[in-house]
């Protein structure tokens, strides 16, 4: 019988990684709001909502690397 052990928990780069994500998230805003540029008016709606939700994830991105730092210190 093939008994696998789970992986220890392995959070040394969890800052790192929600930095990243933080960054891919800004792009992701900026070419969204470039692209509005030739966008209609619903689909101009919808990518400032979804640029809303995407700010809304990098507060709590921030919140969440702020904890982090804190745990591993």
């Amino acid at each position: 019988m093939n008994h696998r052990k789970p992986h220890p928990d392995d959070r040394s780069d969890n800052v790192e990684k929600l930095q990243s994500m933080v960054q891919n998230t800004i792009e992701n805003i900026e070419e969204a709001e470039a692209s509005m540029e030739f966008s209609s008016g619903e689909q101009r709606k919808q990518i400032e909502e979804k640029n809303e939700r995407r700010r809304e994830s990098i507060a709590a991105f921030r919140e969440e690397i702020k904890n982090e730092a804190n745990a591993q210190k």
